[in-house]
């Protein structure tokens, strides 16, 4: 695999929150979904830099949805995860479960 091609740590969180959310999830719903199931509180400009940054790579998409009165009459941004996405999140899992075969980080350094 080429130099840029591996998924980043948050790459991976947000890929794998889009595959629990099932219904259209926009970036907040996203986030509350990192910070829900992590515990880890992120600033939404990440996310959607994040998400930006997976669309650019084919591993997601999105859409405008109509605007909503909630919102003040503003459309959120939905996003979906592609087949490529989910190739790319079991090459992650497959590369770290191959880096931990054989080890265990129970008793090397207790």
């Amino acid at each position: 695999m080429a130099k840029g091609e591996y998924l980043g740590e948050f790459e991976q969180i947000v890929l794998l929150a889009l595959l629990r959310l099932s219904d259209a999830p926009y970036g907040a719903s996203i986030r509350a979904e990192i910070e829900s199931i992590t515990g880890r509180s992120s600033a939404i400009g990440a996310v959607h830099a994040t998400l930006e940054r997976l669309e650019r790579k084919g591993l997601v998409s999105s859409w405008i949805g109509a605007p909503t009165a909630e919102r003040g009459g503003k459309a959120k941004r939905h996003f979906k995860i592609e087949a490529a996405g989910v190739a790319a999140l079991r090459q992650a899992r497959t590369t770290l479960e191959r880096l931990h075969a054989g080890l265990s980080l129970y008793t090397r350094f207790a």
